[in-house]
């Protein structure tokens, strides 16, 4: 396959804003700079303490794709499922038809905050009345390919230098990697499709893309005109960013919330089977989870 690389689309700087008391939050996606990037609805790179969180609330028609860089997240739903989430773990969970949780930051002993990512997905329009699902995937399970000493690839999903990432993770196709790096030079690349979107957020240090610097905090969205990515390490300072792609959905988007349709009508009823608590919110009335005034660290390794 002939390498024909991806130009870049548009770039912006993830700012910060306040979500809620004790909780911060750079939003790329889902801002107005970028409303949605199919199948992406929203992005999310979060610093949250006690006792702010996101205490119990539900979801309809996609998926959440979590990863923790610093501290810990306890996660419960109204299906009794729940665990914690420490750092470099990652968690799926698809809302599908109905989902109610809660996702809340562990009160650490030192008092440092909960540092992660988190990626919403749309899901294809046959798929959005499935049945809800977790999927943890912990540190010690993610492969790393490490294509030379200066750089080392975590294949959350898909394939990078050679390293294939475990299957099946999400129901929408998405190609997930986070590299890392600490020298300045270091090139990199990575295939994808040519039917996904693709883009890049550097949560540390920077990058350069064709002579072009993009500092922390930077989101870059690729045109859908090749099927490779490639670039440099542009310092010295420890590297790391986030390079993820998804199969473009050709259907509409129509969102309010965590409620994500396809049309008006559809998710007017899904907000009336939250209200009524029917077509698989049944298990959402009255339930409240057992972490929603939040955890503490001593407790976490019992919350499973």
């Amino acid at each position: 396959m002939t390498k024909i690389l991806r130009t870049v689309a548009q770039y912006f700087t993830a700012i910060q804003t306040q979500e809620g008391v004790g909780a911060t939050v750079r939003r790329s996606i889902g801002t107005q700079k970028q409303r949605n990037f199919s199948p992406f609805l929203l992005l999310d790179h979060f610093t949250v303490a006690p006792p702010a969180g996101f205490p119990d609330h539900p979801h309809h028609g996609q998926e959440t794709i979590t990863y923790v860089t610093h501290g810990m997240v306890a996660h419960e739903d109204f299906t009794g499922a729940k665990g914690v989430l420490k750092p470099g773990d990652m968690q799926f969970m698809t809302a599908g038809k109905a989902a109610m949780h809660a996702e809340m930051p562990v009160m650490m002993e030192d008092g440092s905050p909960c540092i992660g990512l988190q990626l919403w997905v749309d899901l294809p329009e046959r798929l959005k009345d499935i049945e809800p699902r977790y999927r943890d995937l912990r540190k010690q399970d993610i492969p790393i390919a490490h294509p030379n000493d200066n750089l080392w690839v975590k294949v959350i999903s898909g394939e990078s230098y050679g390293v294939e990432s475990i299957k099946e993770l999400a129901y929408t196709p998405v190609d997930y990697y986070i590299f890392n790096s600490d020298k300045k030079g270091t090139k990199f690349e990575q295939k994808f499709p040519s039917d996904y979107n693709v883009f890049l957020y550097v949560s540390q240090g920077a990058i350069s893309i064709k002579g072009q610097k993009f500092p922390q905090y930077s989101t870059i969205f690729f045109n859908v005109d090749g099927n490779t990515i490639e670039g440099t390490i542009d310092t010295d300072e420890k590297t790391e960013f986030f390079l993820i792609g998804g199969q473009i959905l050709d259907q509409p988007i129509i969102q309010h919330g965590p409620f994500v349709e396809t049309n008006t009508d559809k998710l007017l009823k899904v907000f009336d089977n939250y209200q009524r608590g029917i077509n698989g919110f049944e298990r959402a009335v009255g339930w409240r989870s057992s972490i929603r005034n939040g955890i503490k660290e001593e407790d976490a390794d019992k919350h499973h």
